[in-house]
């Protein structure tokens, strides 16, 4: 079976869905890269390409919630404050 009949067979909520999925792996990926690399010039070229990586999946992203295909609940306003609050507390704790 060639790419062709497999792109035929799925759908393109389907197609967006699996490339978001990958998406997320290459980024988790290029993550743990950038952040483990010795050579300063490597690990600009590592941020580079994940900050490109970002992007794809920004717009695959975007694109699956234009067709309604990925739903995100609205926060609601006192909930991001406590998150805020939560995260604040967080790091004056954390030693410096």
């Amino acid at each position: 079976m060639n790419t062709q009949q497999i792109q035929s067979m799925m759908t393109e909520k389907e197609i967006l869905q699996d490339s978001l999925l990958s998406q997320k792996h290459i980024t988790d990926s290029y993550n743990t890269f950038a952040g483990e690399c010795v050579n300063p010039q490597l690990r600009t070229t590592m941020l580079n390409i994940l900050s490109d990586e970002h992007c794809i999946q920004a717009d695959i992203f975007t694109n699956m919630q234009n067709h309604g295909w990925y739903t995100v609940e609205q926060a609601q306003q006192q909930k991001i404050q406590q998150t805020k609050q939560k995260m604040q507390n967080q790091q004056q704790q954390m030693p410096q």
